[in-house]
């Protein structure tokens, strides 16, 4: 898939295609309100548009995102509302929610910059932690969420609280991701907290599914 990426803006990648995977086998049913929180480029506001949904909206805190997520739906017809600001403060009730949060443990939050799309303080659940608790709020009822992240951050952990939140929630996927440059540069921090094994080179990507009762 094409996209304009400027400078800045999280480049879609391993995770982002293994959660556009679990999209297309999702089964989601057409017609439904979709939120794609975080969307980077929108690569997966693209991929929401093909199920024929009512309607489409793209969040993320970056201007640049937003501006390319509005450049790369625009420049394909796609009607998709595209805002800046907190993906999870987005008034509506969603049928789909999607999401690819930071995820990588070790670094403060930062407040400015690309290290938004990947930093997510010491255990990696910043942002984790606070979908799993508003998402019960943002799905309509029957509503799917969609979310990826490392094993790094306790997947059991995400689990447990979208269940604590009267979701169905399961791993729908499973990959593993060889380092990127921000991984292979903190692994030795990493391996230190005993987060990383000796030699560890990849680590494990997963997708989460969570589903809220129609009643």
């Amino acid at each position: 898939m094409w996209l304009l990426r400027p400078p800045g803006v999280y480049r879609p990648q391993g995770d982002t295609w293994l959660l556009s995977n679990a999209l297309r086998l999702a089964g989601v049913r057409p017609g439904g309100a979709v939120l794609d929180v975080g969307c980077g480029t929108g690569a997966l506001s693209v991929l929401a548009c093909g199920l024929s949904p009512r309607s489409v909206t793209a969040v993320d805190v970056s201007r640049r995102a937003v501006w390319a997520a509005r450049f790369n739906t625009a420049v394909r017809g796609l009607d998709v509302r595209v805002l800046r600001g907190d993906g999870l403060a987005v008034d509506g009730s969603f049928d789909l929610v999607l999401a690819n949060p930071p995820y990588v443990p070790g670094a403060e939050v930062p407040a400015r910059g690309p290290r938004r799309a990947w930093d997510a303080g010491a255990d990696g659940r910043a942002l984790l932690d606070r979908l799993c608790a508003v998402a019960p709020l943002l799905l309509a009822p029957g509503g799917v969420l969609l979310t990826v992240h490392s094993a790094l951050c306790g997947v059991d952990r995400t689990l447990h609280q979208l269940r604590g939140g009267g979701l169905k929630a399961s791993v729908v996927a499973r990959a593993d991701e060889p380092f990127g440059p921000v991984m292979r540069g903190r692994a030795a921090r990493l391996r230190a907290r005993g987060l990383l094994a000796a030699g560890q080179r990849t680590e494990e990507l997963v997708v989460i599914r969570g589903d809220r009762p129609s009643t």
